[in-house]
C-alpha cells in the first residue's frame, strides 16, 4: 500500500466538552472549525478542527470518553510553518502553558524543536518546528 497522507484523526471527547474544544482549537490555536452547525443539528457524529488544506481532526463529543493516559505516547504531532521561537511567542499570547520542549525528538520529517501543549481532554499536542 502506498499512503500519500494522513486524512484525519479521530478524537473522543466528552458531551458537555465542545465549547472548551472550540475555544482552544480555534480561539488559541486559531484552527478553522468546520462542521459544528451540521455537528449540532445532528446529522454527523463529529465536527472538524481543519489543522491545513487536506489534514483535519475529527472531535466526536461521546459518553465512551476516556481521557489519555498521560505517559505522553499518546499525542499528536503538527509541523508547523514557524521557527520554535514564534511558536512559543504565539503559544504565550494565547495563554497557551507549554508543558514540555524537546530540542530534537525524532519524528517523519526528521529532528526540529518542539514544544507540547495539552488540550482541556488531556491530549498532548506536539507543535514541531518547520525543517530548514
Amino acid at each position: 500500500m502506498d499512503v500519500r497522507t494522513i486524512d484525519h484523526v479521530n478524537l473522543r471527547l466528552p458531551t458537555d466538552g465542545i465549547d472548551a474544544a472550540v475555544e482552544f482549537y480555534g480561539d488559541r490555536l486559531g484552527f478553522a472549525i468546520e462542521g459544528l452547525d451540521r455537528h449540532e443539528r445532528g446529522e454527523q457524529s463529529f465536527f472538524d478542527v481543519r489543522l491545513a488544506p487536506a489534514h483535519v481532526v475529527h472531535l466526536w463529543a461521546t459518553t465512551a470518553f476516556e481521557p489519555p493516559s498521560g505517559n505522553g505516547f499518546d499525542h499528536v504531532a503538527l509541523l508547523v510553518e514557524a521557527d520554535i521561537e514564534t511558536v512559543k511567542e504565539r503559544l504565550a499570547a494565547a495563554d497557551v502553558t507549554i508543558e514540555s520542549e524537546l530540542e530534537s525528538p525524532l519524528g517523519a520529517t526528521g529532528r526540529t524543536p518542539s514544544v507540547y501543549v495539552e488540550d482541556p481532554f488531556g491530549y498532548r499536542i506536539e507543535l514541531k518546528a518547520a525543517t530548514e
